[in-house]
């Protein structure tokens, strides 16, 4: 069963960013308090932005939820245009109105991934040049909070020769560079990355703000007309001529404006003869290091000399060798490999036969977050080695005595702090789904499952191990064209509805349909993009303004010629893992099972608004919860090893001659119904029940049920 339209119609209606949408109405002089990402959507305003688009992800998300709220209330009365972009790549694009218009534009994605899906618009974004200011606005997830492969965006920024920006996380100055930005990609012609950590979207301050600027031309004020420059198409001979000047105006220019806007900072200090370059994202690891050391106080000032690079790309060789004139050693701090800074900082101060030895990733690590930690003890490393008369010696003393206290610390602990793995949400629609799949490899011996991108990932992890290749957002099913056959077996694809959407339309569904794969395609339509946030997709039902629009998955397909195509309710796990038998069985082809079920978050905050409203006017209301009868449970927990929910749980059994604990469902159960069907599916013991309680019933239920009670009394009692 199918949930309805309706519920797809108004999903995500329940989430509200009100509270944020006022902030950006701000006018100047007031204080701005919140978190960064909110801030550099104010930002935006402040700066004159005519558009902004992008594709939701961590830690960027935000900034797409909270303007799809404000599309009333704030950006249509400025005039700026709003667009959630189906992918990283049409987000890209949309950058194009800025290369012959002065249009400023700003758009988002999550991390080294959507750049890489939109890299080609960037390179021909990059090489036509812009006449408008354009920012991309990156979230770079890297580090320990990471959820994707570790890359950086520093290298694209390089290859394509675009600015990138690495603030420092103080919120005034992310704000103000945000702005700069702007004015950056107009002197230089040439579009902008604001690479935006975990931590820094989601540190918290203040800022004090100026009116939100109307853009000159948008909404509200149209452009004189339409333009056309041959020299802008990426065709020769035009792309000679681009490459030249990316490289002999355009990356000079930039030079000259992050050299003359003061965009990276320099700290002074005692310690003449010593120094370090950072990347500004970690100067907050870097000031807290120097200050546990002795060498830094709270705030900001530091005994050595630093020289803070808020632009990562391009460097200024003569602000760079003026930094070195004078000093013996220099330490490089930056995250990540490979060393594209430290290497260029080498051949700049060989080049000026400076005489400063340069250090970097020989004190630090290779590969991995730059925490405070990590930083600290390489600072002291560092200075211990190359200055241990004066500054080292007290560095290395205070590491010693922190090394001491950490130790203490660790030996008042009872054990390690066990690894806690991301998992599905109790209740989700996908863990019945993978619980069938688990079934039917029980059945059948191994099957080669392609996983993709999203919550399905996660039953890459215990209890469920199914999954064995991630490639990329919706390319599971192209990922496994070469193995079907060398298997000589169909396989198994999973995708989510917004991976569908994203790339397994293409690259999936008709690059199958075309090559004649023999393959299951499991697509989970849940109704959202879950795994950022439950953003819509174009077949939740409506655009995140809440206008009625719908695409279809099912008619896409069968309109493209695939014609078996099988509708499931996931959390029947016995009627799926009979269709997902049909489908293995079936003959060649591409095979297509949907698993149609709401997630649970949205449902849970719908239906939370549905009872709150049903409590106000005193209408009855359902609660159901599944238990486990102790004395049947047998103790076997493949209950456990089938779904692994996450209240499902064990408890010490009450008879003295069991030695096995039995199971227990704790009080998170929200009557999915999953354990007793993952029972009844698999065989297993019949010791689930469900309880049902009737809140503020109507009297003559409430009349039936004390006459009811002599007569259960009894039945018990015999």
């Amino acid at each position: 069963m199918s949930r309805p339209d309706s519920a797809k119609a108004t999903a995500g209606a329940e989430r509200s960013f009100a509270a944020q949408v006022e902030k950006l109405t701000l006018g100047a002089g007031e204080p701005f308090h919140g978190e960064a990402i909110l801030a550099i959507t104010k930002a935006l305003l402040q700066a004159g932005v005519a558009y902004v688009g992008g594709y939701p992800g961590a830690p960027v998300s935000h900034l797409m939820d909270v303007l799809a709220d404000a599309r009333d209330r704030v950006l249509t009365p400025l005039g700026v245009q709003f667009e959630a972009s189906a992918s990283e790549a049409g987000a890209a694009a949309l950058l194009g109105a800025s290369i012959h218009y002065p249009l400023r534009g700003a758009v988002t994605w999550k991390s080294i991934v959507g750049t890489n899906v939109a890299s080609d618009g960037l390179s021909n974004l990059a090489s036509a040049g812009v006449t408008g200011g354009a920012l991309v606005i990156v979230g770079e997830d890297y580090g320990e909070g990471a959820s994707v492969i570790q890359e950086r965006t520093l290298a694209t920024a390089m290859k394509s020769s675009m600015p990138l920006l690495d603030p420092r996380c103080n919120l005034p100055r992310l704000v103000a560079l945000t702005e700069q930005a702007f004015d950056l990609s107009e002197a230089c012609q040439l579009p902008v990355i604001l690479s935006l950590r975990i931590r820094a979207a989601h540190m918290t301050g203040r800022f004090v703000c100026k009116d939100n600027r109307p853009p000159r031309y948008g909404l509200r004020h149209p452009l004189p007309g339409a333009r056309f420059d041959y020299g802008r198409i990426v065709l020769p001979p035009s792309t000679y001529a681009q490459e030249r000047a990316k490289v002999e105006e355009r990356l000079p220019r930039a030079r000259r404006f992050i050299l003359e806007q003061g965009i990276n900072e320099l700290v002074p200090g005692e310690a003449d003869h010593l120094g370090i370059i950072l990347q500004g994202g970690t100067w907050g690891a870097v000031l807290r290091g120097l200050r546990l050391l002795g060498l830094a106080d709270a705030l900001g000032n530091s005994r050595i000399p630093l020289l803070i690079l808020n632009a990562l790309h391009p460097l200024v060789p003569e602000q760079i060798d003026g930094f070195l004139a004078g000093k013996r050693e220099l330490l490089v701090v930056e995250e990540g490999n490979p060393a594209f800074i430290e290497e260029q900082i080498r051949a700049l101060a060989q080049r000026s036969d400076s005489g400063c030895r340069i250090h970097g990733k020989g004190f630090l690590p290779e590969a991995g977050e730059y925490t405070a930690d990590v930083v600290r003890e390489g600072l002291a490393r560092w200075l211990e080695r190359v200055d241990a008369p004066a500054t080292g010696a007290g560095a290395a003393a205070r590491q010693r005595e922190i090394d001491a206290r950490v130790e203490q610390a660790r030996a008042r602990l009872p054990a390690a702090a066990p690894p806690r793995p991301p998992g599905f949400c109790t209740g989700c629609p996908e863990r019945p789904l993978f619980t069938a799949l688990k079934l039917l490899m029980r059945e059948r011996g191994p099957i080669h499952v392609s996983s993709d991108i999203g919550c399905n990932t996660f039953a890459t992890l215990p209890p469920f191990q199914v999954g064995s290749t991630v490639l990329g957002y919706g390319m599971s099913l192209a990922s496994g064209g070469a193995v079907g056959p060398a298997l000589g077996q169909p396989t198994v694809a999973v995708m989510g509805d917004g991976g569908f959407w994203h790339n397994g339309l293409t690259t999936g569904a008709a690059n199958a349909r075309w090559n004649e794969h023999d393959a299951v395609l499991i697509i989970i339509d849940n109704g959202y993009a879950s795994a950022t946030g439950q953003q819509h997709i174009p077949s939740t039902g409506s655009t995140p303004w809440g206008a009625p629009v719908r695409l279809s998955i099912e008619q896409t397909l069968r309109g493209m010629g695939i014609d078996w195509i099988r509708r499931v309710n996931a959390y029947r796990v016995a009627d799926t893992l009979a269709v997902l038998r049909e489908a293995l069985d079936a003959d060649g082809g591409l095979r297509v099972v949907i698993s149609d079920q709401e997630c649970r978050l949205a449902r849970q905050r719908r239906q939370r608004r549905e009872q709150a409203q049903r409590r106000q006017r005193g209408r009855p209301r359902r609660q159901a919860r599944f238990g486990v009868d102790a004395e049947v449970c047998s103790g076997d927990h493949s209950c456990m090893r089938l779904s692994g929910c996450p209240s499902l749980t064990l408890q010490a059994a009450d008879d003295p001659l069991r030695t096995a604990p039995t199971a227990r469902i704790d009080g998170g159960c929200l009557d999915c119904g999953l354990c007793g069907e993952a029972a009844h599916a698999a065989a297993l013991c019949p010791s689930f029940y469900r309880a049902e309680r009737l809140i503020d019933a109507p009297g003559w239920r409430r009349l039936l049920h004390r006459s009811a009670r002599p007569l259960l009394r009894l039945l018990g009692a015999r």
